[in-house]
């Protein structure tokens, strides 16, 4: 059945605590792995027009052609 008016608005300050709280977790975890984790070299990634050239792997999906 349907709630009442009532109980959905008692509800309405908590979910919206709920909700910064897990936008404000959620910064401090972008925030503290941008601080941890070591800077990104533009330089060093390849291509993306060279993704996949270069030495065969010996290993493989069981249906890559031989």
């Amino acid at each position: 059945m349907n709630t009442p008016l009532h109980a959905s608005r008692s509800q309405g300050p908590q979910r919206r605590r709920r909700a910064w709280a897990f936008w404000g977790v959620l910064v401090l975890f972008i925030a503290w792995d941008f601080h941890a984790s070591s800077p990104i070299d533009l330089r060093d990634e390849p291509p993306l027009i060279a993704a996949g050239s270069g030495r065969l792997s010996a290993g493989g999906h069981c249906s890559m052609s031989k």
